[in-house]
């Protein structure tokens, strides 16, 4: 792996952002929610989460019709920019065969319509930032960035891989069988992945959807076999599926995770009640915490940014007006943001 490559110097954007502020390239999070229950609340545990970062970006929450206009509010109020977007609906028989909890998530494929981004990066709303990643934003273009996901949960159980024990967690410790040929491509998990809006991208990804053999995993799976050549992995401090902590703990430095998707059953902290199985886990009941201490932190709630007369505004999307003063605050939030790194995402090979 290549050595990682440092930002630019705070010095170094401010002198280009005077010169080169209509090329700054536009880049938010964007989550995706429905329907008027609980998750509004991991929504907003993440905008927090995003803020605590320092992250500079906006947070972009792409909403179905069926959002409440009372929980768009409460979104609004954290400082999230709010896209309703129409339902993406499978073919009906794809529709019968996934697993029902995951149909509606289709519609995460209008995401690739917010062509005003440059970049990207989705996040589950059962997700929590705890260390800034704005820096994955400057990985090279052209690719699918997110974290392998894992085949060793019950949920896997249809699949060969279950079967005869394998993970590409730890591909070496099953080795796949050579009488069953190729091993299986790299598989990400789809509650966090880094990419570029694309209208050529998403036409084809409605087209390709009509014609694709139904799979239990739905929208995961799907983006799966479309972006199977265009994606590379990164390290799983950006995506902690918490199964990765009984499963596969050798692979776990929870000091180093940046990212944590509160996606094993019983673990959403907003209904964790600690019965469900692992949930009593002393490590999963620190990840909980965690996660409330950011949400119930009234000093992490999104406060109006004062614009007085002359000083310059942020464009709603992550652009930035001309305005000494506004460079200031940009350089500034950039320094707060702990001088990120560049990484160089692994090879898949």
């Amino acid at each position: 792996m290549a050595p990682p490559e440092l930002l630019p110097t705070p010095a170094a954007v401010a002198s280009s952002f005077t010169t080169k502020t209509a090329t700054l390239p536009r880049r938010a999070y964007v989550t995706f929610l429905a329907g008027n229950g609980d998750y509004v609340k991991g929504v907003v545990g993440l905008a927090k989460g995003l803020r605590k970062a320092n992250s500079v970006y906006p947070l972009v929450v792409a909403v179905l019709p069926d959002v409440p206009e009372e929980h768009r509010q409460i979104l609004e109020s954290q400082g999230c920019i709010v896209r309703e977007i129409e339902p993406v609906y499978p073919p009906e028989n794809e529709t019968q065969f996934a697993m029902a909890y995951y149909v509606i998530n289709y519609s995460k494929l209008r995401i690739w319509e917010f062509v005003e981004y440059s970049k990207m990066i989705y996040l589950d709303g059962d997700i929590q930032v705890y260390e800034n990643i704005d820096h994955l934003f400057d990985l090279p273009d052209g690719k699918l960035y997110a974290v392998m996901d894992c085949f060793c949960e019950k949920t896997w159980s249809h699949t060969p891989q279950y079967k005869i024990g394998y993970c590409q967690q730890c591909p070496d410790k099953v080795k796949w069988p050579a009488e069953l040929g190729q091993p299986p491509s790299l598989y990400f998990n789809a509650g966090m992945f880094v990419f570029e809006p694309s209208m050529e991208t998403y036409h084809e990804l409605l087209r390709t959807l009509q014609i694709t053999p139904p799979t239990p995993f739905a929208e995961q799976d799907f983006l799966n076999m479309y972006f199977k050549d265009m994606y590379d992995p990164i390290p799983l401090v950006y995506n902690l599926v918490l199964a990765m902590l009984w499963r596969h703990p050798e692979n776990v430095d929870l000091e180093k995770v940046k990212v944590v998707h509160y996606c094993a059953a019983g673990s959403k902290p907003w209904r964790y009640t600690g019965k469900e199985e692992n949930m009593d886990r002393e490590d999963i009941k620190m990840l909980v915490k965690k996660w409330w201490d950011i949400y119930n932190d009234a000093s992490l709630d999104y406060k109006k940014p004062p614009t007085p007369s002359g000083e310059a505004n942020v464009i709603e999307g992550g652009g930035v007006e001309n305005g000494s003063a506004e460079i200031d605050s940009f350089v500034h939030a950039l320094t707060e943001a702990g001088k990120v790194r560049y990484i160089t995402a692994p090879s898949a090979a």
